[in-house]
């Protein structure tokens, strides 16, 4: 089995200016689970454990998703819910074209038996998990005060491999798709 997801890249410097926030964070008393900032990404479709011999028809689909390169921009960085966060992410303005590709994605995966995802997408590059909340969660991301970490063009889609560690996951790049 080979755990897999989707996933857009952004840019080295919209990596790196994510990695100073990561730094204000570790400020906080919550207990919080940092990505590394070279893995930090946009995932479309989690795909989770798929069998080996399923990987080529799932690199095949995506392959033929026709779909065109598209500005993103890296906005606030958040939780994704106040009253019981769980994940500090970076909101992405994408002008609702993640969403059109989400739809074209789960179109091209649903045959093979992927079931498409009930909640609206919503783009987000996660920056740390979080594993004991505490408030001063809170009182740090409003001392970020950034509201913008760049922009990029995103020029096409990969599809990841995820090997769990005890030092956290490990990606490998499966298919490299550009439009």
């Amino acid at each position: 089995m080979v755990r897999a997801f989707v996933a857009l890249e952004l840019t080295e410097e919209i990596r790196a200016a994510l990695a100073e926030a990561q730094e204000i964070l570790r400020g906080s008393s919550a207990r919080l689970t940092f990505v590394s900032p070279p893995q930090i990404h946009i995932t479309v479709k989690f795909l989770g454990e798929v069998e080996e011999k399923k990987i080529g028809a799932v690199i095949d689909a995506l392959k033929i998703i026709p779909f065109t390169p598209f500005p993103v921009t890296a906005g606030r960085v958040t939780v994704n819910n106040p009253r019981r966060p769980f994940t500090v992410w970076c909101s992405i303005d994408d002008n609702g074209k993640g969403a059109q590709l989400v739809r074209a994605i789960e179109d091209s995966l649903a045959h093979l038996g992927f079931l498409r995802e009930t909640r609206p997408f919503t783009a987000h590059a996660t920056v740390a998990r979080v594993k004991r909340y505490d408030h001063s969660l809170m009182d740090v991301l409003g001392r970020i005060g950034k509201n913008s970490y760049g922009s990029c063009m995103i020029n096409g889609l990969k599809l990841k491999k995820s090997t769990l560690t005890s030092k956290g996951p490990i990606y490998e790049d499966l298919l490299e798709v550009n439009w």
